[in-house]
């Protein structure tokens, strides 16, 4: 029986033999988890900055404040959220389908500092506007010492 390794940086190596390797490569298994996991749609953004902000908007109809949630870490802003179907239709009653209903999201690097404490975020007519205050950077001289 031929043996297969599989290798991982640090560990230790293990050999498989090709019985399992073939239920290692099963679609089946795959398939099955697949089914378990609920596809998130990517949120439509736009980001534009003016004097003293960064300004992120989106269209999230339908979405009410409290299924919305945004996130800061670092330099990431992330809005997470869920648009729910307020009525079930059945798929053959169906003309056209095109609304995307369930778990969205959207992280977004920001290309500047900005001042963590004062971000604000509020939804008016389906849409959301989330307001980052820009930090003033300061230039800052260093003298440098003559050590000879």
């Amino acid at each position: 029986m031929k043996k297969m390794k599989k290798e991982k940086k640090g560990a230790k190596l293990e050999t498989w033999n090709d019985e399992e390797l073939e239920n290692f490569e099963s679609t089946e298994n795959l398939e099955e988890l697949e089914e378990g996991l609920e596809e998130e749609g990517q949120l439509s953004v736009d980001v534009y900055q003016d004097k003293n902000n960064i300004i992120v908007k989106s269209t999230i109809a339908g979405v009410e404040p409290e299924d919305v949630d945004v996130s800061f870490d670092n330099d990431m802003l992330t809005i997470r959220g869920q648009r729910k179907k307020d009525l079930t239709v059945d798929e053959e009653n169906y003309f056209y389908q095109e609304c995307y209903w369930g778990n969205f999201s959207r992280s977004i690097i920001l290309p500047v500092d900005v001042k963590t404490d004062k971000i604000n975020a509020n939804i008016k007519n389906g849409i959301l506007t989330i307001t980052l205050p820009k930090t003033k950077k300061k230039d800052i001289n260093i003298k440098i010492k003559d050590e000879n």
